[in-house]
């Protein structure tokens, strides 16, 4: 594994206003910082910084000669502060309420200055990590080359919002907490079709189905690899996800990110909704030229953008092509 380094904010003013000091950690592949493009990943609710290697979570699309290829390009991923990932129990998050998803991108905006970066080739993550690529896009409109949310959108829904409410009583009530909460979720993450291809209604003994027996070993899994405060955190922040913050409206904020987007959506997605990516490209299409969407066809809903690789590679290769260099000077790529 990649060695995990950490940045050290010593006095960060959350969304209640109250002072906290903040340890960012995160990790670098391919080549080194500053020598190529830099391409920032951000992970998703239950992910971390670990994004190819041993144990990494999108081995499948970036890598040697793979679609985002690390000869070539410079992979950055951070750590969201809390989610317990460098085993050190005093970083873990107990004021969670304090945090949003627009907080997440101010620390990683830290975290960048901190870096001496001052331009990204692209931002790209799934789920909430989209929610907080959409939130730095918002945060610095010109940081970003390439903006590119997969199965998110810039703000979460009433729906949404209804589903992390329900995780929350869980996760603060339940008499096991991960375990349930994570069962709830996994109902979200896939779809009634992806479930019934999956089972069929098959019976692990003569009293439990399969779908049940897959649920509970989600549910201990990660019991042994989560702490209950990160997933309160992580739920938090999926359910504050909204780049106009409340205060203005979406092509106010929209029309000032300099990036090209390329919004990745699911046609069943049950959590992000294919309708709210197609609304928001209607919307950003009124006020940007430099706007495209992609929808991955799957019957695995939400998870897909786990699953369904060639589909995610192919909507991918275009921006990531090396054919020629990505950008000459480096100096002018990188800070």
């Amino acid at each position: 594994m990649e060695k995990l380094h950490h940045i050290h904010l010593s006095n960060f003013t959350t969304a209640s206003g109250s002072k906290k000091a903040i340890n960012l950690s995160y990790q670098t592949f391919g080549k080194a910082l500053h020598s190529a493009p830099i391409i920032l990943v951000n992970h998703a609710l239950t992910g971390n910084s670990n994004v190819i290697g041993d144990n990494g979570w999108w081995n499948d699309l970036i890598g040697n000669h793979k679609c985002i290829d690390t000869n070539h390009y410079t992979i950055l991923a951070f750590n969201i502060p809390g989610n317990g990932y460098d085993n050190h129990p005093e970083h873990l998050i107990d004021n969670y309420k304090d945090f949003t998803a627009k907080t997440i991108a101010e620390i990683f905006a830290l975290g960048l200055e901190q870096l001496n970066i001052q331009h990204l080739f692209a931002v790209i993550g799934g789920s909430v990590g989209g929610g907080i690529a959409w939130e730095l896009a918002a945060l610095k409109p010109k940081l970003i080359e390439h903006l590119i949310p997969i199965a998110t959108d810039w703000k979460s829904t009433d729906w949404l919002i209804a589903n992390c409410h329900i995780q929350d009583a869980l996760l603060n009530h339940s008499s096991q907490p991960l375990a349930d909460a994570r069962m709830h979720a996994m109902t979200l993450y896939r779809t009634p079709e992806s479930l019934t291809q999956k089972f069929g209604r098959t019976k692990q003994d003569a009293t439990l189905f399969n779908i049940e027996s897959w649920l509970n070993y989600h549910g201990s899994a990660l019991e042994n690899r989560f702490q209950v405060s990160a997933y309160k955190l992580m739920n938090q922040i999926l359910r504050t996800i909204d780049i106009t913050d409340g205060k203005t409206n979406f092509l106010e904020v929209a029309s000032k990110i300099e990036s090209d987007i390329h919004i990745i959506t699911i046609n069943s997605d049950l959590f992000f909704k294919a309708k709210e990516n197609w609304d928001t490209f209607v919307e950003l299409k009124s006020v940007k030229d430099n706007v495209t969407i992609q929808e991955i066809k799957s019957i695995h809903g939400h998870d897909a953008f786990l699953i369904e690789f060639e589909q995610l590679a192919k909507f991918l290769k275009p921006i990531f092509k090396v054919e020629t260099p990505a950008c000459l000077p480096v100096s002018k790529c990188v800070a």
